[in-house]
């Protein structure tokens, strides 16, 4: 008889419930490893050049790929070495435990009416300016930034991971760390962060359009409110992914989300997505919650994906 483990789908499942329990490292945590060398790197390699960007990333997301790579050779053989592999890696580059802790923070300094400590902690999530805003303005912000950064932080990796295991994992972190960092329309990154803001926007299609759909398979209001808002309102979006899952959320929370955001590099005025009110501070749970069952049915999605895909090391017994 043949039995098969595959411990690439059991491996995802083990990250996400780590990620759940425990959030991201509080020290020594892989991400901001790599950062401090892409900084490095970055120091080395920075001009007004497109070119020197697409090198920079080039280096950072293959080296992750490369690692990844021979970290799956190794363990190929061993499926308990196999499976600790994946769910490592799954839980050092998932963020949707620490998303929340970070929105329910800032949700507390509103519901004390603390907006200095809102204004404060909120900056951790979002890279617009923060000093100005209202309790609005700052509820319309979290529920932007957890509706992104699901998708973002839990369900692209989770898809990478399916297809193609720990390479997947670690080189799409890579990519979205470097478009956190470089990927923005300053003087500085304007040419050379191109190349990163590019492949973080390829990476994140698949994950982004597998959000908008469990968006709108757990939305609390049924399916017709987020497809709706996705269909007609995400393609205003300046983003061709964010748009996608802001929409979805918009619609699944019945708020109207979107409006002028004042950044350092200057103002924006985006599309309006959805058809409620403006959110309150009392969706911010409303936005978590439904980025947990969002982000559980993305780890079932990947698991189911890749035990199909049959991929996993095999052992047998007879």
């Amino acid at each position: 008889m043949r039995h098969r483990v595959n411990t690439r789908a059991a491996g995802l499942l083990l990250g996400h419930a780590a990620d759940r329990l425990l959030g991201d490292p509080r020290r020594f945590h892989p991400v901001a490893g790599f950062g401090t060398v892409a900084a490095s790197l970055e120091r080395r390699l920075h001009a007004d050049s497109r070119a020197r960007g697409a090198v920079h990333t080039l280096l950072l997301v293959g080296g992750a790929a490369a690692l990844g790579t021979a970290v799956e050779r190794a363990a190929a053989r061993h499926p308990a070495a196999h499976l600790a592999a994946t769910a490592l890696a799954t839980w050092a580059v998932l963020g949707g435990r620490s998303l929340e802790r970070e929105a329910a923070a800032v949700h507390d300094h509103l519901a004390a009416a603390d907006l200095p400590a809102a204004r404060t902690r909120l900056r951790s999530l979002v890279g617009r300016d923060t000093t100005t805003l209202d309790e609005g303005q700052i509820a319309r912000a979290v529920v932007e930034s957890v509706a992104e950064n699901t998708s973002d932080a839990v369900v692209a990796p989770l898809v990478w991971g399916a297809v193609t295991g720990v390479p997947g994992l670690l080189a799409y972190r890579a990519a979205n760390t470097l478009d956190a960092m470089v990927g923005h329309r300053t003087p500085r990154h304007e040419r050379f962060g191109w190349a990163s803001a590019r492949l973080d926007d390829l990476l994140n299609l698949p994950g982004s359009r597998l959000a908008g759909l469990l968006t709108a398979a757990t939305s609390p209001t049924g399916p017709a409110g987020p497809l709706r808002a996705w269909r007609r309102d995400a393609a205003a979006h300046p983003s061709p992914n964010a748009g996608v899952v802001e929409a979805s959320f918009a619609g699944a929370l019945g708020v109207r989300l979107g409006g002028t955001n004042r950044y350092a590099s200057g103002t924006e005025h985006r599309a309006v997505m959805g058809d409620g009110p403006p959110p309150a501070p009392t969706d911010i749970p409303r936005a978590t919650a439904l980025a947990r069952r969002v982000a559980l049915a993305a780890a079932v999605t990947a698991a189911v994906t890749a035990a199909a895909s049959r991929r996993g090391p095999a052992r047998r017994s007879c």
